[in-house]
């Protein structure tokens, strides 16, 4: 499903026109955004999932082509954690 399905999916069940529903869907992802830019704090939404940032530490990698060791510096990422509700829509 892509954004332009996601927000006519949107539209048609919560009754929205489409540019409502499209505002929605583009402040949430500002806001998830800022969430995770900031570090200090988790967006959950309860049983459905969890954004939080993490903290990587400077590794030691390996070049592929080449079999030279590279250093990989400090760095952040995105953790997803799936809730129970998603969990048991997979089941």
């Amino acid at each position: 499903m892509n954004r332009t399905e996601l927000v006519a999916a949107i539209s048609e069940r919560a009754e929205l026109p489409k540019k409502d529903a499209d505002a929605v869907l583009t402040v949430f992802s500002e806001i998830a955004g800022e969430v995770v830019q900031k570090g200090a704090e988790k967006l959950t939404i309860p049983g459905f999932l969890t954004l939080e940032r993490t903290h990587r530490a400077a590794r030691t990698a390996r070049n592929p082509q080449t079999g030279d060791p590279i250093e990989i510096p400090a760095g952040y990422s995105v953790k997803v954690s799936a809730g129970s509700k998603l969990k048991d829509a997979v089941k």
